[in-house]
């Protein structure tokens, strides 16, 4: 694969900052990501290429981080089932309430993309 290594680029990242210990990490980027940061910097959103992916890496563990409680939250809502805790609803109930979720989630998700990083 040694075309692949001609056309994508990479940076380092300090993956250990604050310590006399400190490891650098190697991140290939595609031309195409390298061109997207190099316009985030240009437009002046970040300073440097590490910025762009000590950002992105902390939007990924923030994505995994609310995965990993919704996924407990399933859990806990399977073994309440299981438990016999749930409660059988109507149809036009379920209805009402699968729309109320939709509501409250689609205002959430608008509140979200709404707050500054």
């Amino acid at each position: 694969m040694r075309g692949a290594e001609t056309t994508v680029e990479s940076c380092r990242l300090d993956t250990c900052s604050g310590g006399s210990y400190s490891r650098r990490m190697e991140v290939q980027l595609t031309p195409d990501q390298k061109a997207f940061v190099r316009q985030a910097i240009e437009s002046g959103r970040i300073s440097r290429e590490e910025d762009a992916v000590k950002e992105a890496l902390s939007l990924w563990e923030e994505r995994e981080r609310t995965r990993a409680e919704m996924l407990a939250s399933l859990d806990e809502a399977e073994a309440s089932l299981a438990r016999g805790e749930g409660r059988v609803l109507p149809p036009e109930a379920a209805r009402d309430v699968a729309e109320d979720v939709k509501r409250r989630g689609r205002a959430r998700l608008a509140a979200e993309r709404q707050t500054p990083r």
